[in-house]
Order: structure tokens, then C-alpha cells, then sequence
């Protein structure tokens, strides 16, 4: 390699490249230096495994960032990752190589070693690099302490920014420079000497690794003589020129453990880049360095563009004009600075100033979306995975849901079996274990045939997936067999009624079965009414989820009747003599079982059929025909779960051995109900608030009645505002102290709005409130009496929105018991 004398050995040697790892500058001057050199083979930093992967990088469909992933094969949590971006040296090594059709090789220490050492050292998953901090051993007894070697050299050069200093000395340097491999040998000589100074502080790592390499080195010499060049952390150079014995290096690597590995390539993303723990690379700014290295020239006139038009897209007003001011302040902030060119420090501030105007907020939208971005990579699909990853692979295509490193918000529509494919891959995918997608609550609707998904595709989710696949080689024979082994081994019946609801969500068919024996038998042998009552909610709403699904509830019907008579008859026992923690906590389960006795009952109704918004009106006829078999019985056990149920409330509305908060809580749930009318829940409450009651009992009743929303109840039944304003009045001094702070929590959790309808309706005093109903005079926007006529005219409506009425149009019949408007045929 003619010309390679400043940077070869004094016999000539290897050309050693000494970078730093995802630095744009160092890559141009490899590309420089390789172009220069014209080396017959080049050796690269990372795991030998690899090497078969090495000619995917000059497919097509390959775009990074990617990374490099090896894991154990009997252990695929055990993992580690070499990330590549476009403006890493190694990738345009691998690029140039390539090109040129000349060999590349991986030298670092083997993957299977490397993993096998990490059972010892948790959460140092990824290889060391040229810029980590290296031990410094400052005393015998420290040999732990680190240093960060371009610190070191930033402070030598009078510098308190390390990265400021490596943008002015080479992210900088002109695209003039005559010699390509004098940046390399400078860089070379200071880590020589930071490696003087402060040795490698036992790091046995990295004496590991360095011996190894040293030996691939040597072999690739011994096949293409001196035209090898290596490019490597720069932080290895001065350890790769040393001249050791080839038996001294051996020995090091002598008895290291191993374990089987591997290796792929996987999609990488810019943000992951921009994380110095875990798997990150530790860079601040990834899109700002892939900005400065695919910009041929005028960098900052075009970073400049791309901010204003990312403003624009935001909506905010950044002219031609914004552009020109904030590139002339970014060069003159580099002048006043003695910097050669304006660096992201210079154009931070020009943006700030200029485009946002002094103010933070717009400039933190151009650090996430562009200094850092959301670049995902893509690799081929020829790419080896396993056969889990190759299903999901399928799947993502067959339902038109691409992976993307940028958060969104996606809403289905379970009608459509698009939508509902993906619903039930992404429910699959949580079942083991790949929070690909996180459910959010929907806008707009709150039927049950609408979810929303929050999505983000990270790249440890590649991880998940490989250990995912010891469950199965399809998506849906890993969480069938995964849902099995979570049922058999499940410590609470509220999580076998969990599992059970993400089953029908998943759409698991073979699992449910199982999920459901061992439910039945969790559910005959707990005798813990609070474990049961815990326990309905999830089990009831998986009957909604799977009429809207179009599956077969039967079995969890019957399940679901059982647990609530069991419920019903062990809850007013349970509720006696409870302590105030106690009281609240099963406050609670009687709040879940209400709600789970009413949506039981719209789900017995619908007889487990939903009308989907694309059937005809020949499917509705026949589901409805079939509906007639099985509905009837269904919704008359529906009736007598609702009927037990309010009898159980009723009971615990009485029961002086039962706390306040639950008795409370019976009679406003029996109020709401229609069950109890105004005039009794008068009574009721008139009787707690009397001066025979203790005032924390009474209090603690209130907080049950008219607590979680009740404030509008006060609003509109001011009999009810009047005997709890009578008995707040008549509380002793000495009593109101305690039980002030149970009130302030019942009337802070109402809406503002409310809170201050209350305050005028009580600044009006007790003798002009008592006796007005919430229609009556008196009340500030009510009229003296109910409009019958203008009240008739809304109740087809609120019958056709509610679903009490099938609707008729064209002699087409829709029956939409789910109390959801799925739709109107016609």
C-alpha cells in the first residue's frame, strides 16, 4: 500500500484506521484513506460470526441504521448489539469493501464468547467502543475508575466541550486535506500516550479482545501480506501495533466460556442511537452527524432549511428571510467563537433566537425530531431470523402495519377485518411479551367495536421476539402456548380472568379452553369474596369483547354466572365489621360488580353475536333466528343476576354492622338504578346524618353516597344538598377536626365546575332550598316545570342511541343489543 508510511509499522504493516465509532468525520477519512491505500482486504471491529451477513449490507432493501444482533441460542434474552449508521466508519468500510469486491472481516472477540462472559458482568450488552470511558488506575487500589479520552485531549487543547473539540478537529477539517491518513496517525500518537499515562487499568476486557484481534490481524498478514487495513476503536490502535508473542496472546484467550449465538442483522433507530446506556451508542446527536455527513456542501444553509421546514409543518411562520438571518447569526456565533465553522452549539443558538423567538419550547421540537429524529432502518428480507420473527414479518405486510420509530395513535375499527387483524396481532404480540403497541383510551366513541393503540417499535423488541420463539414458530402457536403455561401457573383467579380476557382479545381458541378448566377450578376452590368480586369485572368484560368478535362465550358465561351468585351471596358477610382500609378496598369491588352485573347483562342479551357493519341483511336475520334459542335463557339469567344483585345492595344499604362508606355507596347505586326513590334516599341519609350518629360514621357514609361523580346529584336533588349542609352545621367542634379531611376528599374530586354550583346553591341558605326539586324556580337555568313537548321530541333518539328499540328500515332489522349503534341497515 503505497503511501501508508505514516501511518504503517517500521516494517511497513498493517494500515490501522483509528476512529470514533458513528463519527461522520472519521468516516470521510476512512473512505478517504481506504480510496488512498487500496488495501486487499479490510478488517473491521466486531463479532466474526457476522461475516456471513457482511454481503447484505450492499442490498437494496438495506437502510440503516441497523445493528448487528447476537444472542444465545438457548438463552435469546441474552443478547448484544454492534449498531451501524450511515455515517459510521464501519459501515462505509463495509460499503467500500464491498464496492470494491474486496473481503471484509469481522476481528473483535467472537459473539459466543462475548455473551457467555456477560452472565457474569449484567447489563454490559454492548461491545466497548473508542469513546467509553476507560479505567484509569490513578492508585493500585482504584482499578475501576474511567476516563473519557477525548475529555482528556479537549482539555489539553484548552477545550471544556470534548464534543465541540472533536467537531473542530475533524467533524471540521477541510475536504482539501492533501494526506488521508494524517488525521489517523495524530489520532493514533495521543491515544498512545493517553495509554502511557493512564494504562488500561486492568480492564481484562479489553486485553482480551485486543489479543484476539491482534492474532486476526497477524493471519490476514500471513494471506495477503501488508495490504491489510484494519478499521477499529481508536482507543485499540496503539495496542494492535505493539508487537507481542503470539503464544502470550493465546494464553488469554484460553479457557473463555462460550455459548452458542446467533447472529442477524436487525432495524436500528436514530433515537436508540442517542442513548448511552443499554443499547445505545451514546451520541447526543445522531441526525445532526448523519445531517453533516450526507450534506455535499453549505451544511448549515441547508440544516437551516430543513429546521424552517419542520416549523412550517407545525404550523408556525418562518420565512425565506428567518432561513438567511439565522445562517448569518450561526456563522458570525463561529467567528466570535474561534471556531473554523459554525457547529450545532452555534446553530442551536441562531434557531433559538431567530425562529423561536428566545423560547425553548418550538427549539426542543427541532432537538427530537432532527438533532435526535426517528430515522428506523430497514434490513432484507433475506436477512436470517427466526421463524418467529419471519411470521410477524408476514403478518406486518398482510395487514399493512409497518414498524415505525415514531410514536402514533392508530384506531380500529373491529368491523373491518383489516382492523380487527391487527387488533388481534397486537394483542398477541402483548401476550408475550412485545409491547409493539400499547392500548389508549379511544376519542370520540366508547363502543366496544373501537380501540386505539398507541404504537412505537423499538429495537430491543427484536430481542423479545427471538425469546418469544421458544414458545412457537407462528405468532398465533407462541401465544396459544404461552397462554396455556401463564394459566397453569397463575397465583390469583384475577389473573386467570385476566388472561382469560386477553384470550378472546388475542383470539386464541386452542388456549381458551385451558384458560377456562383451570379458571373453573381456581374459581370452585377460592373461598375469598374479595378475590372473587376482583375477579368478575375482567371475566364479564371478556363476554363484550367476544361478542364484538364474533367468539364463542358460552362456557365463560356459565363461569361468569357462578362467580357472580357466589359474589352475591358471600359479599354482605364480607362486608361486616371492616376496618376503614378494608372498607375503601371493598367499596371498590361492590363499585366492579355493579358495573359487571350491568354489562353481563347486555352481554347476555346480545346470545354472544354482534351485527357486523358489513354483513347483509340476510346474516342479521339469522343471527337473530338463532338468537331466539339460546338468547332467551341468557338474558333471563341476566335478569335474575340483576334482580340478586340489587337485593344484595339492598341489604348492605340497612345493615348497621356494615361500614358507611359501603352502605353509602349501596343507596346511591340503588338511587341510580331506579331502584330507590327519592324521597327513601332522603330518609336513608336523613337517618345517618341524625345526632345520634357518630360524625366520622356519618361522614364516611356521605363520602360513599355522594363520592366518584355525586357531586351533580347535590346539584339537582337539594333535599339532599340541604340535610348534608343540616348536619355539617350541627357537627361539635370538637368532632369537625376529624372529620374534615374525609370530606375535602370527597368534594376535592369533583369538576370545578360543580364545586362552584354547590357553593352558590349553599350561599343561598337552607330556607330557600329546601323542597325544590331539580327542575323547580329557583334554580338558576332550570324553568319552573318540565317542557313534556320538548322532552317527547328527544326520546326516539335517545332510544335509537341507546339500542332499547330495533331499528326498522326497508323491512331490514338490525338488533344491536350491546347497547353499541353498530350500524343501520337499508
Amino acid at each position: 500500500m503505497a503511501g501508508t508510511e505514516g501511518n504503517g509499522g517500521p516494517g511497513g504493516g498493517p494500515l490501522l484506521l483509528g476512529v470514533r465509532h458513528h463519527g461522520p468525520g472519521s468516516a470521510r477519512a476512512v473512505r478517504a484513506a481506504l480510496a488512498a491505500a487500496r488495501p486487499r482486504v479490510v478488517l473491521i471491529e466486531g463479532p466474526p460470526e457476522a461475516d456471513a451477513l457482511i454481503p447484505l449490507a450492499a442490498d437494496e432493501a438495506m437502510r440503516p441504521p441497523v445493528a448487528l444482533l447476537a444472542h444465545a441460542v438457548d438463552e435469546p434474552g441474552r443478547s448484544a448489539f454492534w449498531p451501524l449508521a450511515e455515517f459510521s466508519p464501519e459501515w462505509v468500510a463495509i460499503r467500500w469493501a464491498l464496492e470494491h469486491e474486496v473481503p471484509a472481516r469481522f476481528i473483535d472477540l467472537p459473539a459466543t464468547h462475548t455473551l457467555a462472559w456477560g452472565r457474569d458482568t449484567e447489563g454490559q450488552d454492548e461491545p466497548a467502543t473508542a469513546e467509553e470511558q476507560q479505567p484509569v488506575p490513578d492508585t493500585p487500589s482504584s482499578p475501576d475508575l474511567r476516563v473519557d479520552p477525548l475529555a482528556v485531549l479537549a482539555e489539553a487543547a484548552g477545550y471544556d466541550d470534548p464534543e465541540r473539540w472533536w467537531e473542530d478537529v475533524v467533524e471540521h477539517r477541510g475536504a482539501g486535506e492533501r494526506d488521508a491518513f494524517a488525521p489517523f496517525t495524530a489520532l493514533e500518537e495521543a491515544m498512545g500516550a493517553l495509554r502511557e499515562t493512564y494504562g488500561v487499568g486492568g480492564h481484562d476486557r479489553d486485553l482480551v479482545r485486543e489479543a484476539y484481534m491482534r492474532l486476526q490481524v497477524r493471519a490476514a498478514q500471513r494471506e495477503f501480506e501488508d495490504d491489510v487495513a484494519v478499521v477499529c476503536g481508536a482507543w485499540h490502535v496503539p495496542a494492535l501495533r505493539q508487537r507481542t508473542a503470539v503464544a502470550a496472546d493465546r494464553a488469554l484467550l484460553k479457557g473463555l466460556p462460550k455459548v452458542k449465538a446467533d447472529l442477524t442483522w436487525v432495524p436500528w433507530t436514530h433515537r436508540r442511537l442517542s442513548r448511552a446506556s443499554g443499547y445505545g451508542a451514546g451520541i447526543d446527536s445522531p441526525g445532526w452527524y448523519g445531517h453533516l455527513f450526507g450534506a455535499r456542501d453549505r451544511p448549515i444553509e441547508r440544516w437551516m432549511t430543513k429546521v424552517a421546514g419542520l416549523f412550517r409543518e407545525e404550523d408556525r411562520i418562518v420565512s425565506p428571510a428567518h432561513v438567511i438571518e439565522a445562517v448569518r447569526l450561526a456563522e458570525t456565533l463561529a467567528v466570535m467563537r474561534g471556531r473554523p465553522l459554525p457547529g450545532l452549539g452555534e446553530t442551536t443558538d441562531a434557531v433559538r433566537a431567530v425562529m423561536c423567538e428566545g423560547s425553548d419550547v418550538p427549539l426542543s421540537l427541532v432537538q427530537d425530531r432532527l438533532v435526535v429524529g426517528d430515522v428506523l432502518g430497514e434490513v432484507p428480507p433475506g436477512a436470517p431470523a427466526v421463524p418467529l420473527q419471519r411470521d410477524l414479518d408476514r403478518s406486518q405486510r398482510r395487514l399493512r402495519l409497518k414498524p415505525e420509530a415514531l410514536e402514533r395513535e392508530l384506531e380500529l375499527d373491529l368491523r373491518k377485518e383489516t382492523d380487527a387483524g391487527r387488533s388481534t396481532l397486537l394483542h398477541r404480540l402483548r401476550l408475550l411479551g412485545v409491547e409493539w403497541g400499547e392500548p389508549a383510551v379511544s376519542r370520540g366513541s366508547t363502543g366496544t367495536f373501537r380501540e386505539t393503540w398507541r404504537l412505537r417499535w423499538e429495537p430491543e423488541l427484536a430481542v423479545r421476539v427471538a425469546e418469544a420463539g421458544v414458545w412457537g414458530t407462528t405468532v398465533l402457536a407462541a401465544a396459544t402456548a404461552k397462554a396455556e403455561a401463564d394459566a397453569t401457573g397463575a397465583q390469583s383467579l384475577a389473573d386467570v380472568t385476566a388472561l382469560a380476557e386477553r384470550c378472546l382479545l388475542a383470539e386464541l381458541p386452542d388456549a381458551l379452553p385451558v384458560v377456562m378448566k383451570v379458571l373453573a377450578d381456581r374459581a370452585a376452590l377460592d373461598t375469598d369474596v374479595g378475590h372473587l368480586a376482583q375477579a368478575l369485572p375482567a371475566l364479564v368484560r371478556s363476554l363484550r369483547y367476544g361478542d364484538v368478535r364474533g367468539t364463542d362465550t358460552h362456557a365463560l358465561t356459565e363461569v361468569a354466572a357462578g362467580l357472580a351468585e357466589r359474589v352475591f351471596v358471600g359479599l354482605p358477610p364480607a362486608c361486616a365489621a371492616l376496618d376503614t382500609d378494608a372498607a375503601e378496598e371493598m367499596r371498590r369491588h361492590v363499585d366492579a360488580v355493579h358495573g359487571a352485573v350491568a354489562l353481563l347483562g347486555g352481554a347476555s342479551a346480545s346470545g354472544g353475536d354482534v351485527t357486523s357493519g358489513a354483513g347483509t341483511a340476510s346474516d342479521t336475520d339469522t343471527d337473530t333466528d338463532t338468537d331466539s334459542g339460546t338468547g332467551t335463557g341468557t338474558g333471563h339469567s341476566a335478569l335474575r343476576s340483576r334482580s340478586r344483585w340489587r337485593a344484595v345492595l339492598r341489604a348492605l344499604s340497612v345493615r348497621d354492622t356494615v361500614a358507611g362508606v359501603i352502605r353509602g355507596r349501596a343507596v346511591r347505586l340503588l338511587l341510580d338504578e331506579g331502584e330507590l326513590g327519592a324521597d327513601e334516599a332522603a330518609r336513608l341519609m336523613g337517618l345517618v346524618l341524625s345526632p345520634g350518629t357518630p360524625p366520622a360514621d356519618a361522614a364516611s357514609w356521605i363520602e360513599g353516597f355522594v363520592g366518584g361523580g355525586g357531586g351533580l346529584l347535590l346539584v339537582h336533588d337539594e333535599r339532599l344538598l340541604a340535610l348534608v349542609d343540616e348536619w355539617l352545621t350541627g357537627v361539635p367542634a370538637e368532632a369537625f377536626t376529624d372529620v374534615l379531611p374525609l370530606l375535602r376528599r370527597t368534594f376535592s374530586s369533583y369538576e370545578p365546575g360543580v364545586r362552584r354550583t354547590l357553593g352558590e346553591l349553599v350561599g343561598r341558605g337552607p330556607g330557600k332550598r329546601v323542597g325544590v326539586a331539580a327542575t323547580g324556580a329557583g334554580i338558576s337555568g332550570f324553568g319552573a316545570d318540565l317542557d313534556a313537548g320538548r322532552a317527547d321530541a328527544v326520546v326516539p333518539v335517545l332510544r335509537l342511541l341507546l339500542g332499547l328499540d330495533d331499528v326498522v328500515n326497508g323491512g331490514d332489522v338490525v338488533n344491536n343489543g350491546d347497547n353499541d349503534l353498530v350500524g343501520v341497515a337499508g
